[in-house]
């Protein structure tokens, strides 16, 4: 797939994301929350005890999604409230195009949890990435998996024009790496770990940061819902922050791995392994420069730029400063 294939995919998602924009939204006796299997987080051990129901009032449908370009289209549609943990290139992509949502929180970071891998056979590392031109990669198209393979190849000097891009979700470039269909797989979680039994990575988590290839996810809202629904929204806020705060105590591990692991859909080994590798900011954190105060803007922009760069979008917004709210963060942290 070249890259004028690539932007009309994304174009066309993108200009249906806008389209919709008129869509309804739910009451607030019933919301829909997406999320995504085989990522494991603190929020899952509350969702499965039942307390954002009790917290918040409301009948909650839990929704599992591939990618977060597919929660960006379910909240255009008006079919998704919430979405926990979208990676921050969908979030640019949609915004971009004029979909109007904000980032109310900073789910995880997770530079060590997010890759692009190379088939054994090839026998490429970041020594010799310069051979993967010409070659066949798997890449979930507008998504953080997207952008860490331009900002790689980029620093490689490798032309993504040479390249054969298909655009797969995680689940499916493991699996055509393994059949020796690809050359290269990029992906996140579960389908990340599949891919790493048929071949090795570029860059360490470390690596990409020091290059400027930050890995997080953000939690995401309608506008129209965070502006008609705040109390809600805080509530929501605060029972994942309080499920981060139990997490980070060691001692409750034992009691919440086994329930998270059955939500993810995933073994405790593994889920205990995924899990290892991310880090849930407190609300603190969140409100900081690094982060909602600042960073988190000035980080969408270059994004943003690189894919604009890449002819993957038409344009970048000004500024990404109207697309976070941290009303609701900033509440439940008062509560």
């Amino acid at each position: 797939m070249k890259l004028n294939m690539i932007k009309t995919i994304l174009g066309t998602a993108a200009t249906s994301l806008a389209l919709m924009a008129t869509a309804h939204t739910a009451s607030a006796e019933d919301i829909t929350v997406a999320y995504f299997l085989e990522w494991p987080m603190p929020f899952q051990f509350a969702k499965a005890m039942g307390t954002y129901e009790e917290e918040m009032g409301v009948s909650i449908a839990w929704r599992a999604f591939d990618t977060g370009t597919a929660m960006s289209a379910a909240m255009a549609s008006g079919d998704v409230q919430i979405s926990v943990s979208q990676g921050v290139p969908p979030f640019v992509v949609a915004t971009s195009a004029g979909q109007d949502l904000q980032i109310v929180d900073v789910a995880v970071s997770y530079s060590d949890n997010d890759n692009c891998v190379v088939a054994s056979a090839l026998e490429i590392d970041k020594d010799s990435a310069g051979e993967l031109a010409g070659k066949k990669v798997a890449v979930p198209l507008g998504t953080a998996a997207h952008y860490g393979f331009l900002k790689q190849m980029n620093h490689f000097g490798v032309d993504i024009t040479s390249m054969e891009v298909v655009n797969m979700a995680p689940a499916e470039g493991a699996a055509a790496l393994s059949q020796g269909a690809v050359d290269m797989a990029c992906g996140w979680g579960g389908g990340l770990r599949r891919m790493k039994e048929s071949g090795n990575i570029l860059l360490t988590g470390a690596e990409k940061e020091a290059l400027g290839i930050l890995v997080f996810d953000v939690t995401v809202v309608p506008s129209e819902f965070a502006a008609e629904s705040p109390d809600l929204l805080a509530a929501f806020l605060k029972v994942t922050a309080d499920a981060n705060a139990m997490w980070a105590d060691e001692a409750n591990h034992a009691k919440m791995l086994p329930v998270i692991a059955k939500d993810s859909g995933m073994d405790e080994t593994a889920t205990a392994e995924t899990i290892a590798t991310f880090v849930f900011p407190t609300v603190e954190d969140q409100l900081s420069a690094k982060w909602l105060g600042g960073g988190a803007q000035s980080f969408m922009k270059g994004v943003a730029e690189v894919f604009v760069k890449a002819n993957s979008i038409d344009s970048a917004l000004d500024s990404y400063s109207s697309t976070v709210n941290v009303g609701p963060l900033t509440a439940a942290n008062d509560k």
